[in-house]
């Protein structure tokens, strides 16, 4: 027996505990999760400056950098998400419908956890908690493998929470937390189909099609993100600045951050410098088509296929005037990768239009896609935000970690 399959022999035993948990024990749990991350902080600082400090000596850009970073403030915020998570209705046991057929029998469609879960994600260690606690909360087990980079913030995370929930009574084998950075380790953890129910990669498009490529365990897809906004020739040009500015670099590496720009021609000689002025308080680099160079000037490098399909996750923004709603409907369907997309326009028909033929989990009129987030939605923290269409879509909450069980009552019936 191997680690991996040690680790998935350990959540399968913990699971029953978990599934049939009280709402009340398992909010408990999550209570003293929120404690004892507040407790740790020092430590937990300690730990992630480890994995700061590596990052600096293999050049991770500042933007990643800012991504695996964790301090006082982000730690707190951690904590007031697992209490976020605490006030939500518990999805576990709600019947969905229920009816009487003809012969008697008393069906009723409810909510049951998927059961076990493995997550493989890049850099932001609190994916760990957030992840951890919507599980717990909607009766999973939950198998976490990290990155290199945040080795040590996520064993320290785990620790703590593992801790916590054994607290009060519940085995600590529902947050488990993979202590091997080894690729073989995590090529395991995708084949573990005796012991996983569904596995959710969370990171860069590479990782996320290296998943969907190898692993034998039901995948749902999450968080590549090359996001755009169009700015339409009736947009009002101010409020496309801070729509495009925010959704570029309130926080570039995010999966709801957008990478590409596309203007109409009609509006594209007033926009772009205005909004090139802004991008220079972050120095964001900027690739363009022919036109965006004319109107810009040298400072823009020639944009090509590269980069209009390119997920930066950076200061970088590749931009292209296009002559028309429907120019831009096609580029996006082209390049996007069905996460959030935006158009900034004062036209209800090219809004409508958007909206009904961009094929995306979230799409925006006149807002900034930065809000593609499960707290943004009212949905406390997020699990991710899944891009394919088969049971989940758009950010993962508490429901879109459930599955389905039918009970049926009856007195004697058979067919």
């Amino acid at each position: 027996m191997n680690y991996t399959e040690q680790l998935g022999i350990n959540a399968k035993n913990a699971e029953p505990e978990i599934a049939s948990a009280s709402t009340m024990l398992k909010n408990k749990a999550l209570s003293a999760i929120s404690k004892a991350l507040t407790e740790n902080a020092d430590l937990i600082i300690a730990e992630n400056a480890k994995d700061l400090q590596k990052a600096r000596e293999n050049g991770m850009s500042v933007a990643m950098q800012d991504r695996l970073k964790l301090d006082e403030k982000r730690i707190k915020d951690m904590a007031k998400g697992v209490d976020e998570i605490i006030a939500f209705n518990d999805p576990v046991g709600h019947i969905i419908e229920g009816f009487t057929r003809p012969n008697s029998l008393r069906i009723a469609k409810t909510r049951v956890p998927l059961g076990v879960i493995g997550i493989i994600f890049e850099s932001r260690p609190n994916v760990t908690v957030d992840a951890s606690a919507l599980c717990l909360k909607s009766g999973n087990a939950v198998i976490l493998k990290g990155g290199k980079e945040a080795i040590n913030s996520n064993k320290c995370l785990g620790e703590i929470m593992r801790k916590a929930v054994e607290s009060v009574g519940l085995p600590a084998d529902i947050i488990q937390v993979v202590d091997s950075t080894s690729r073989e380790t995590t090529n395991e953890l995708m084949r573990l189909n005796k012991y996983l129910d569904v596995l959710i990669p969370r990171g860069s498009a590479r990782l996320i099609q290296a998943v969907v490529n190898t692993a034998t365990v039901p995948v749902i897809e999450t968080g590549t993100g090359n996001c755009h906004v169009y700015v339409d020739d009736s947009a009002d040009l101010e409020m496309a600045v801070d729509i495009v500015d925010n959704g570029k670099t309130q926080r570039p590496s995010v999966c709801n951050a957008i990478e590409s720009l596309l203007v109409h021609k009609d509006c594209a000689e007033e926009f772009l410098p205005m909004i090139a002025e802004r991008f220079k308080a972050h120095d964001v680099k900027i690739y363009g088509c022919d036109r965006t160079i004319e109107i810009l000037g040298e400072t823009v490098e020639k944009a090509t296929e590269e980069e209009y399909a390119k997920e930066f996750q950076d200061y970088i923004i590749a931009v292209k005037v296009v002559e028309s709603v429907d120019e831009a409907i096609t580029h996006i369907r082209k390049f996007g990768t069905k996460h959030s997309e935006c158009i900034v326009t004062k036209s209800l028909e090219n809004a409508e239009k958007f909206q009904k033929k961009v094929d995306a989990s979230a799409v925006y009129v006149n807002a900034s896609t930065r809000f593609t987030d499960g707290g943004e939605f009212g949905y406390g923290a997020e699990i991710g935000i899944s891009t394919q269409k088969l049971h989940a879509r758009g950010p993962m909450g508490l429901n879109e970690l459930t599955t389905i069980k039918y009970l049926i009552n009856g007195n004697g019936q058979i067919r």
